[in-house]
């Protein structure tokens, strides 16, 4: 019960240093409120109201056609230019796609001569260029197909493909953007307030002073852990429950409960990394250059970003053994497809195992410093 009263008074503590802290305070404030706004509604995933440009040299039935087809809002209304000024403007960012009919482009056409249409992509905008490229081609090659024959879909298919998006109907990358976020911001919080913690203690001398105490590096860990894990937890539940949920709409299709449980798991993992570096580091710039060394891979390959799948095979046994990888995995299975405790328990023992190794790792160089120190 002592060692209990020890790390529970420690524990308040660093909450009542966290919330003296305006700096740190505002950023976990923004993290979960606009931080996860921001990132879901400022980058989009689909192509919407894209600026495109016609040169139309044939000036047919058929040409108008496929223009008038273009319309917001994935494409802005198209707009008329010459052939001189297509290269300019592109060069100037005005448009992002032009299209340019041939001379006698319908003629040739019904002639089943074959004829070009060109359709030029600024592919400096690389994540639109591929959508815009793609819905280009499929509404060109749908009305090309309807005057000719009067079906959009051209020959008839010997099957028909019935096509349905599991758990997200509308592809709207505004359901991934906002979630991903608040669990990258999980990872990146964690780690840094808690290597933080350690390295204020160290700067401003108040670490020899609990050393003088009748406590023991165990307790100072874990009173770090708890503090600060539950600052991240009630964070990550605000941003789930209100901001993802009431003010971007995204629907969650699981137990959160069941998240905040394996949230709970994964902060004592990265709260153990946060340790390690504080162990590793001798002030806050030092720290901030290995926060960013660390954070940086766990974000980009443990699947949060890009699938697992696509990654070459040494990433992907490598970041077996990082916890975020099976943090991120249980976090879209509950949260997208209603997964169960019966589907995400081999990730909450991954992660507690992968946690304990790094809590034991932190615990073994705290003690070190600590012999060190008192020497």
């Amino acid at each position: 019960m002592g060692r209990l009263k020890n790390i529970f008074h420690l524990g308040v503590k660093e909450l009542r240093s966290l919330l003296a802290d305006k700096v740190m305070l505002a950023l976990i404030v923004w993290a979960f409120s606009g931080g996860i706004y921001e990132a879901a509604t400022g980058v989009s995933q689909e192509l919407h109201n894209a600026p495109v440009a016609v040169v139309d040299q044939d000036r047919s039935p058929l040409s108008r056609r496929i223009v008038d087809a273009l319309y917001p809002p994935y494409f802005r209304t198209p707009q008329a230019i010459s052939p001189e000024q297509m290269d300019p403007l592109m060069d100037q960012g005005r448009y992002s796609f032009v299209l340019v009919f041939p001379p006698n482009f319908q003629r040739d056409l019904v002639a089943g001569k074959n004829p070009e249409l060109q359709v030029n992509v600024d592919a400096t905008i690389i994540s639109q260029s591929f959508l815009g490229a793609g819905y280009i081609t499929s509404i060109a090659s749908g009305e090309i197909n309807e005057f000719l024959t009067g079906r959009r879909d051209g020959e008839a298919a010997p099957i028909r493909l019935a096509v349905r998006a599991r758990f997200n109907p509308n592809l709207t990358g505004l359901w991934f953007g906002g979630v991903m976020e608040a669990i990258s911001n999980v990872t990146m919080l964690t780690i840094i307030l808690v290597g933080a913690a350690f390295i204020r203690e160290r700067e401003h001398g108040t670490l020899e002073h609990l050393l003088v105490m009748p406590l023991t590096p165990l307790e100072i860990m874990l009173a770090k852990i708890w503090a600060n894990g539950l600052a991240v937890l009630l964070g990550v539940s605000f941003a789930l429950v209100v901001v993802v949920q009431q003010v971007l709409q995204v629907p969650i299709a699981g137990s959160v409960p069941l998240f905040l449980v394996g949230a709970a798991f994964y902060l004592f993992a990265a709260a153990s990394i946060g340790i390690f570096l504080g162990t590793l580091a001798r002030s806050m710039p030092q720290l901030g250059l290995l926060i960013i060394l660390t954070i940086v891979p766990l974000q980009l390959l443990s699947g949060g970003v890009t699938p697992r799948e696509s990654m070459p095979a040494l990433v992907r046994d490598l970041m077996l053994g990082a916890p975020t990888t099976y943090f991120v995995k249980l976090a879209q299975g509950i949260l997208y497809r209603g997964a169960g405790i019966d589907v995400v328990w081999p990730d909450f023992l991954a992660m507690i195992a992968i946690g304990a190794v790094f809590f034991l790792v932190a615990l073994m160089r705290f003690r070190k410093a600590v012999t060190q120190t008192q020497a």
